[in-house]
């Protein structure tokens, strides 16, 4: 008895699952079916009801589907298409409440619709400044880590379906070996710099303990007796100098940069490390994105570089805690994240580079500073293709690279598609200009949209590498201007222009990056040295001009017809 009851048991269970399985499969089946007799293919030999043979209109399409044919109409491979990022706005059609639809979409669309053949957004696009602002205030939903590269980027995902780099800034135990105290005289004592707790003081040992400014720093107040003179030990590292009392000074104001608490701007790149191994920085991304653009004001002597290459980027302040392990679902990244001795969350992720607990990323206590920089249209929209930069470094630490060794090395590059015609030389040429004002030696491919041919601009990614070191000029950058002598007009006027003292592009510079929510960005010696690199620039031109002629080296690019469009935005 007991043996047939499992029996029945086992058969009940049995039918169960086929009856699942049966409406699983006509569940899977039905909408197929329903769109076969709406081609006109009828799924049954029996004809429709009358109430049904004329079809149901069809619903209006969701905006997503709209906007991903607006951007895959902009990315046409006609050569006429897009011409200017305004043309279409003529036919936009209008909605019940008087705005225009494109009004309707989030910024990030609208900075990618109003990508075009020779720019990546116009002069005065005003979605450009309300796209930082979604950057820096839009809700983060999801978090997940970029795969590939040598260092850790994230990749967050906001509320209106925006998406963003994230390049975290990195501490400042990465970058040097410092020491946090050093011993003073005993008759030199430390006080307190205003409301700012400076230090301690009473045992004789130097020791930064106060709050940090914006830019990473204290100011301390350092008394010193009368009898006093010369110079004192620094608190940090030897590249910091040392607290010195001149005659008659019996008080004075010292800089201490912070130890193993986090990155400062004052810090430059280890004179020992490769170009290859360089920490990538978050500030360095924004600052390339100004340099790129144009400064704030509308009027047209205010525009930097006006390359409008660079995709948008702001800084911002996360919360590691709410907006990047709470809501991310990357498990290998989730695994990471831990609290320090000192009670800081951090965490250090998976990359090639710098992923290590020694290397981790620590808020305070959760709080961490990084850049964000706005995605491009998504590959299946519009695809981009890559090229191996001509005058790529070796990345060995012995080998030197052929255009290191062969001073006709621009000859043969002008020989080879897609140098060999257009536009794409004077491309790279504006390319080393930019790089050379960062100090950015990792520029080893580039860019382009597909669909627009060889006749259209480089992207300038991957910046973070710049800004490294402000007390030296990289010359080995600007072999490729020297080697080729050829240079567009357009930029060697604005070159021009920011090397005069009303229009200095340090000054430019510095107006531009205090917009940004975590500024400064940048530590005045490097706005100093992109001042003097622009006069190197400058008189590598006029050298270039007195050998070849201002005409051979000159490219007037204000009459021809694919640049006159980009040059009168």
């Amino acid at each position: 008895m007991k043996m047939l009851l499992v029996r029945k048991f086992r058969l009940l269970i049995l039918m169960v699952f086929l009856v699942a399985c049966t409406m699983h499969i006509m569940i899977d089946l039905l909408p197929r079916l329903e769109r076969r007799g709406a081609e006109g293919r009828p799924a049954c030999s029996c004809p429709p009801p009358a109430a049904a043979a004329a079809p149901p209109p069809r619903a209006a399409p969701r905006w997503p589907s709209k906007h991903t044919l607006r951007i895959l109409q902009d990315f046409s491979a006609e050569p006429a298409s897009n011409l200017s990022s305004q043309q279409n706005e003529d036919n936009e059609e209008f909605l019940p409440t008087g705005e225009t639809s494109i009004d309707s979409y989030p910024n990030w669309l609208k900075f990618h619709i109003g990508i075009n053949r020779y720019e990546l957004y116009s002069r005065h696009n005003p979605a450009i400044e309300a796209l930082l602002q979604d950057l820096v205030s839009q809700k983060i939903t999801s978090v997940a880590m970029k795969s590939g590269g040598t260092q850790l980027k994230l990749i967050m995902t906001f509320q209106n379906y925006g998406q963003a780099l994230f390049k975290p800034m990195k501490g400042e135990r990465e970058q040097s070996s410092s020491v946090r105290t050093a011993k003073l005289p005993p008759e030199v004592t430390v006080g307190k710099a205003g409301t700012r707790q400076g230090a301690w003081f009473g045992d004789g040992v130097f020791r930064s303990g106060g709050v940090p400014s914006p830019s990473g720093t204290v100011l301390v107040e350092v008394r010193f007796p009368k009898a006093a003179d010369g110079l004192f030990g620094c608190c940090t590292d030897n590249r910091t100098p040392p607290v010195q009392r001149k005659p008659g000074i019996e008080a004075g104001f010292f800089r201490v940069i912070h130890g193993p608490d986090g990155q400062t701007r004052e810090q430059e790149t280890p004179p020992d490390f490769f170009y290859f191994s360089d920490y990538e920085r978050h500030n360095a991304e924004i600052a390339a994105f100004h340099l790129d653009r144009q400064a704030t004001d509308k009027c047209a002597f205010r525009v930097i570089l006006d390359f409008r290459r660079v995709p948008p980027v702001a800084g911002r302040l996360v919360n590691m805690t709410r907006e990047i392990r709470d809501v991310t679902r990357d498990k290998k990244l989730w695994r990471t994240f831990f609290i320090s001795p000192a009670n800081n969350i951090c965490f250090y992720g998976e990359c090639s580079y710098y992923c290590s607990t020694e290397h981790a990323l620590c808020g305070k206590p959760d709080q961490i500073e990084g850049s964000l920089a706005a995605f491009l249209p998504d590959l299946s929209l519009a695809k981009r293709k890559t090229w191996r930069n001509p005058w790529r470094r070796s990345y060995h630490k012995r080998k030197k690279a052929e255009w290191e060794v062969d001073p006709d090395y621009c000859e043969e590059v002008k020989q080879t598609p897609p140098y060999d015609s257009g536009t794409r030389i004077l491309d790279i040429m504006d390319m080393t200009v930019f790089d050379f004002l960062m100090g950015n030696m990792d520029r080893h491919h580039y860019e382009t949209f597909e669909k627009f041919g060889n006749e259209t601009f480089i992207i300038h990614l991957d910046n973070g590498r710049g800004f490294g070191k402000y007390s030296h000029d990289e010359l080995s950058i600007l072999v490729p201007l020297n080697q080729c002598c050829r240079i567009r007009k357009s930029t060697y006027l604005r070159l021009q222009l920011l090397a005069k003292e009303e229009y200095k592009l340090s000054l430019l510079m510095k107006e531009s990056l205090l917009k940004d929510k975590i500024a400064p960005i940048l530590y005045q010696p490097h706005l100093e040295a992109m001042d003097r690199r622009l006069r190197i620039v400058l008189k590598a031109v006029s050298d270039c001009i007195e050998k070849d002629g201002y005409d051979n080296v000159v490219e007037n690019d204000f009459n021809t017809d694919v640049n006159t469009v980009a040059t009168e935005r």
